[in-house]
């Protein structure tokens, strides 16, 4: 066996790890995979005799390859909603398997990766090494370019930005949780008196997706027969403090859905999908 190809069986068995790091940090399976190769290239092209920790060596190495991507999408002057939240659920034509994409944003938390996206491109990776990776804040100070006191300031302020500032009290987000967990479950399988009965008899849904004249929807009947049986791929978050819904079928990011919720009803449903929109609201991860 030659050297070439010695060196290659052992980047072969980091690769799944260094996957994982790309995906989380880039948020797209086929920029991950990019990331994943030029660390290849770049480990091909080096003189690594004297490394001790190879994988140490290309976890570091693939991190600043997504960091370069990462600072590059920032300084494009146009960018679609795919782009912000986060250039992650972009689809790749020709490229990449969808629905093997579409299975791991869904193991990794499609309102994971959606909050990331909000974190600018040093915050994301502290946050993506440290606290997810463990990795030290000594070794991800000099992926950054950062001391490690800065660097340890760069994750405080990205967790805070993940997990968010809680408007409501436990009991009632485990609460509107529920309600909102059961009105989907209704919603796909079609149940219309379990939706009727999670709405208020004059719930107001507002979708940004509509013309002006068709936009709002209002009472609970009318609102249960346009929505049963067309729920698609969601997952709970924090939005603006409260509960809400990220919804990315096949993990593509379509539109954001804010609840307000009186009296175990569902008062308002505001339907999110503009980008400017988006980009205003305070998504947060919603713990277990």
């Amino acid at each position: 066996m030659s050297d070439y190809e010695g060196l290659a069986q052992q980047f072969e068995t980091h690769r799944n790890h260094l996957q994982a790091v790309a995906y989380r940090m880039l948020g797209s399976l086929s920029e991950a995979e990019d990331a994943v190769q030029e660390s290849w290239l770049r480990l091909s092209r080096s003189d690594t005799s004297s490394v001790e920790n190879l994988g140490g060596w290309l976890t570091t190495v693939v991190s600043r390859v997504c960091l370069d991507m990462l600072r590059s999408r920032k300084t494009r002057r146009e960018e679609s909603i795919e782009t912000l939240f986060p250039d992650t659920f972009a689809s790749h034509e020709g490229k990449g398997n969808p629905e093997h994409e579409a299975l791991l944003a869904d193991s990794v938390g499609l309102a994971l990766l959606v909050v990331l996206g909000n974190l600018n491109p040093a915050e994301r990776i502290t946050f993506v090494l440290h606290d997810i990776f463990a990795m030290p804040f000594t070794e991800i100070a000099a992926i950054v370019g950062k001391s490690e006191t800065a660097t340890r300031q760069l994750a405080s302020r990205a967790r805070r930005r993940v997990q968010g500032v809680r408007t409501a009290p436990e009991a009632d987000l485990a609460s509107h949780r529920k309600l909102i967990n059961a009105f989907l479950a209704a919603a796909h399988a079609g149940d219309f008196d379990t939706l009727v009965a999670a709405l208020d008899p004059e719930v107001v849904l507002r979708d940004d997706r509509q013309s002006a004249a068709s936009r709002v929807t209002r009472g609970a009947i009318s609102l249960a027969k346009q929505v049963s049986g067309r729920v698609q791929a969601s997952q709970p978050a924090l939005v603006n403090g409260s509960v809400g819904v990220i919804v990315a079928p096949r993990g593509k990011l379509l539109y954001i859905l804010k609840y307000t919720i009186k009296n175990e009803k569902i008062t308002e449903i505001d339907l999110i999908s503009d980008p400017e929109r988006i980009r205003q609201l305070d998504l947060a991860i919603l713990g277990d």
